[in-house]
């Protein structure tokens, strides 16, 4: 073997790891979270969280990058460390997915149908409609996405075929073959294969190199059975890697996956060769194949998923034995990591960019309902006043200023990933809207303190600007709960009905003063309930304002729109006269009481 089969085996090698990355960013970006979104919505069945694992991880082809996302799940508190367990057992068995079609590389025989299921028939087919996919995308990203999965695929596979070319030549070779005798060693052959996957950090991968070698036909299955327990192991690296920092249930999973490994290689291996010292199998001299890898790897993890599916829970208190519980005051931050766990975002979701931005849609949802609380009971504040109730939102507007910090932090981190269109917008939306309904909630502490001065100094609305105020809390209260609802929701069709709202909320504020101003004329009213009043009705219109942006956002994101004024313009223009009618509407259902009704 000379410098130039080197040069191709490592350029194959780089273009089967390459293949390998694009396609899985690909698979992805497509599922957009979806298959993520339903392990964290976990029921307690075991079975049911293995098929889970092992359907997400078929997919998304990595059983690292599912139990990385599991460790951040337990990390969260959005996971039990039970659901975990099963989770990490289905990982295990979907990953060997990726052997089957790798082995599709090995097919013999003349028949047109074998022919046509050989990559290098099929392949350049699929690397060709990816490339057009790609091409043609022009802003369709899943289009591009789907693309990127053809494309990946072909390479892998042609990278997969070059790197069994190059080692072609090795089955000749004494030094090579003397090589792979010492890894007939059980020992030696479970240390390469770990520290071969611990390096590269995929099982996937390791196993496609190792069916590579073997198209050379000078490993055998003596040596290629232990290298597969051995890449096992390896693949744990990553989570453990991941597990750094966490929290103590977060380091638990990992330690549930590599013990589920480690005791499954232990005793595979024991009884394998305890059954080999009396049969003698003879298949162990023979040279291992692509196919034959593909069912040794899932044989093992299947044997292993079904041996532990009973004792799952021993997996569980074996983790707990290895990372203790600690002192009270770490549990008490356990507690409280957990309570404000959608707010805290983990970073270890950023390497999945599609789910990461559902977590903080979802953070950014749970902060529009605080904020919506607690603007409830500063308007409450206004009608009866208590001390409890200023803590309480008080209490709320400090987590939505963490909401809007930890969030903000999150998402400037996630701007820096590659997002699918769909993504940047919806991530464009989140960072303007936090900054809004942390205004909402900043205006909410600015009228439960009037609230609070008022009961100082024993001011009391007359009951003529009393019944007004009674009107315009009303309608504010209700415009702040269309704009969540549809924020919740992602409606962008009820969305369009938030802008005349906001107009009906500036015309009431107008008009109280301006009868406001006609009774302090007629010494009806006092300038010191006057300015009360007035600072009350500047922080209702601020909310209103806010409820508009976010409305606007949406529509303005979704349609790609750049200038909020220009678009402003545009869209009441062209929907001047359901706009109108939607105005008249709701200004007869928020109407001020008549004066004279109010001067009686």
């Amino acid at each position: 073997m000379d410098i130039f089969s080197i040069l191709t085996m490592a350029g194959g090698l780089a273009l089967f790891l390459f293949g390998m990355n694009t396609m899985g960013d690909g698979l992805v970006k497509v599922s957009g979270g979806k298959l993520e979104r339903i392990l964290e919505k976990l029921t307690s069945r075991r079975i049911m969280a293995v098929a889970l694992g092992a359907a997400v991880t078929a997919v998304i082809q990595s059983s690292s990058a599912t139990t990385v996302m599991v460790v951040g799940f337990v990390n969260s508190g959005i996971m039990k460390l039970t659901q975990a367990a099963g989770v990490i057992m289905g990982a295990n068995i979907g990953t060997t997915i990726t052997s089957w079609l790798l082995s599709l590389s090995g097919l013999e025989g003349g028949s047109v149908l074998l022919n046509l299921l050989k990559p290098s028939s099929f392949s350049p087919v699929l690397a060709v409609i990816g490339i057009i996919l790609m091409m043609s995308a022009k802003g369709n990203s899943f289009k591009k996405d789907v693309g990127s999965i053809l494309l990946g695929f072909a390479v892998l596979m042609f990278g997969m075929e070059t790197m069994s070319d190059a080692v072609a030549p090795l089955a000749d070779n004494e030094r090579f073959t003397g090589i792979l005798t010492a890894f007939t060693n059980p020992v030696l052959g479970i240390i390469a294969g770990a520290v071969l996957t611990a390096v590269i950090q995929s099982s996937s991968a390791s196993v496609g190199i190792l069916q590579a070698l073997c198209a050379t036909g000078a490993v055998p299955f003596a040596a290629a059975i232990p290298i597969i327990m051995g890449q096992n192991i390896g693949t744990c690296v990553t989570a453990l890697i991941s597990a750094i920092g966490a929290n103590k249930n977060a380091r638990r999973a990992s330690m549930i996956h590599l013990y589920f490994n480690l005791i499954g290689t232990v005793v595979f291996m024991s009884i394998f060769y305890l059954i080999n010292y009396f049969v003698r199998f003879t298949f162990l001299s023979e040279a291992a194949h692509a196919s034959g890898i593909a069912v040794i790897h899932s044989l093992f993890n299947i044997g292993c998923c079904l041996a532990w599916l009973p004792f799952g829970n021993l997996l569980v208190k074996l983790s707990e034995l290895t990372v203790p519980d600690g002192n009270a005051d770490q549990k008490e931050e356990d507690t409280e990591t957990k309570e404000n766990r959608l707010a805290v975002m983990d970073e270890r979701f950023l390497e999945n960019p599609a789910f990461a931005m559902e977590l903080c849609r979802k953070a950014a949802v749970q902060m529009a309902y605080l904020v919506r609380d607690g603007l409830h009971d500063a308007l409450e504040l206004l009608q009866e006043y208590s001390h409890e109730k200023e803590a309480r939102v008080e209490k709320m507007e400090q987590r939505a200023d963490q909401y809007e910090d930890a969030l903000g932090t999150y998402l400037v981190k996630l701007a820096a990933k590659d997002l699918s269109q769909k993504d940047s917008r919806s991530l464009s939306l989140l960072l303007h809207s936090i900054r809004d309904f942390e205004r909402i909630s900043d205006h909410a502490i600015n009228i439960a303190e009037l609230a609070g001065q008022m009961e100082q100094n024993h001011i009391r609305i007359p009951s003529k600007d009393r019944t007004e105020l009674d009107v315009f809390c009303t309608a504010l209260k209700d415009i702040v709960d269309k704009t969540v609802a549809v924020f919740a929701a992602n409606d962008l069709e009820n969305a369009k009905y938030v802008e005349p709202f906001e107009e009906v909320i500036d015309s009431l504020g107008i008009e109280i003063k301006q009868r406001y101003i006609t009774r302090l004329r007629e010494e009806k009213s006092t300038m010191e309930t006057g300015l009360i009043l007035e600072d009350i009705i500047i922080n209702l219109e601020r909310v209103s304002d806010h409820c508009s942006n976010v409305a606007i956002y949406m529509i303005q994101i979704d349609e790609d729109e750049s200038d909020t004024h220009v678009y402003m313009e545009t869209l009441q223009e062209e929907q001047k006269e359901w706009f109108q009618q939607e105005y008249r509407r709701l200004r007869a259902v928020y109407a001020l009481p008549s004066k004279k009704a109010v001067t009686k």
